[in-house]
């Protein structure tokens, strides 16, 4: 390994056979994106046999192996802020937030700091995996600005490349307690639904069915019936962006104060106005994983935060 590079090396998956190379890696190592594994093909970052590769367009072939060198992020493009954290969990290889709705997870266009990054980076002491890339260190997995709830993040490779692993293969226990319109006929249900970016606006991400599409699926739970609403509880059993939010609308149940794919102008506007609710009422509740480096089994609860707790007790029945 060269000093600052760590290697990864990537196997393509039997079912990426014959895409574009980055979007094959992008499958094979979800811990980085295809924006970035792009930038890496085309820098030269990434090696087949000890040959370069260096066209991200190239068509992949299943059970090939490939090193993808990723360069440890420069700490000086982050700077590290004292932002109060609720930490859950925490050892020398990992942390567990439990963060706060509002709270953006790394800098992107728009935050370029004040983010959840910044004050891991103080409180870590810079301390954090290199495999996110300079924008994302220690960050294994994302919940949306406005969902509250528990997020663990790596302070180095090994425990971060473990932790990936698990969310590759779907182990991770992943529950989000959320308040949606209506309330469900049924008791449970599973919603199996491809997600991919919406053709109509690429600010929003939609159920496609397509070769691009990502395979999803969400297992739900009715927990409260509430005044034309309900408190539901959604495991994922797989992890993509805007997922719960998504299938609930899908299934007729979007979510309370949903900016995006919630109901507009629907009987429960007024309430959340005189509350000052303004996310999507959805908390990430539970989070259990199998420590990277210890083998412990680990299963953290975080309750429902202040202004959902509102939200549900003055829709109760």
């Amino acid at each position: 390994m060269i000093s600052g590079v760590s290697n990864i090396d990537a196997l393509i998956p039997a079912d990426a056979d014959g895409w574009r190379l980055d979007r094959a890696l992008a499958a094979a190592v979800p811990t980085l994106s295809r924006e970035r594994l792009k930038a890496l093909i085309s820098s030269g970052a990434v090696s087949n046999d000890g040959l370069l590769v260096r066209d991200p367009s190239a068509k992949a072939k299943a059970g090939a192996i490939f090193t993808v060198a990723v360069p440890e992020p420069a700490p000086a493009h982050n700077e590290a802020q004292d932002i109060p954290l609720v930490v859950a969990y925490e050892d020398e290889h990992l942390i567990v937030v439990d963060k706060p709705a509002g709270l953006v997870v790394h800098p992107a266009c728009g935050n370029l700091d004040g983010t959840l990054v910044n004050a891991l980076l103080h409180h870590c002491h810079g301390e954090l995996s290199g495999i996110g890339g300079v924008a994302r260190p220690g960050i294994v997995h994302r919940i949306d600005k406005d969902t509250s709830g528990l997020i663990v993040a790596a302070k180095h490779d090994r425990a971060h490349e473990g932790l990936a692993k698990q969310f590759a293969k779907h182990s991770i226990d992943r529950r989000y307690k959320a308040i949606v319109h209506g309330t469900p006929l049924q008791l449970a249900g599973r919603v199996d639904a491809p997600l991919a970016r919406s053709p109509h606006d690429r600010k929003k991400m939609a159920i496609v069915q397509s070769s691009h599409a990502k395979h999803a699926v969400t297992h739900w739970r009715l927990e409260s019936k509430l005044q034309d609403a309900a408190l539901v509880e959604c495991r994922l059993e797989t992890g993509r962006t805007h997922q719960v939010r998504v299938h609930m609308a899908s299934i007729g149940h979007p979510l309370l104060g949903d900016p995006v794919y919630g109901r507009a102008g629907s009987r429960h506007g007024k309430l959340l106005k005189e509350l000052g609710f303004q996310r999507q009422a959805l908390h990430a509740a539970v989070l259990g994983f199998i420590h990277p480096i210890t083998s412990q089994s680990i299963s953290l609860i975080s309750k429902i935060p202040d202004d959902m707790q509102r939200l549900f007790s003055e829709l109760s029945l």
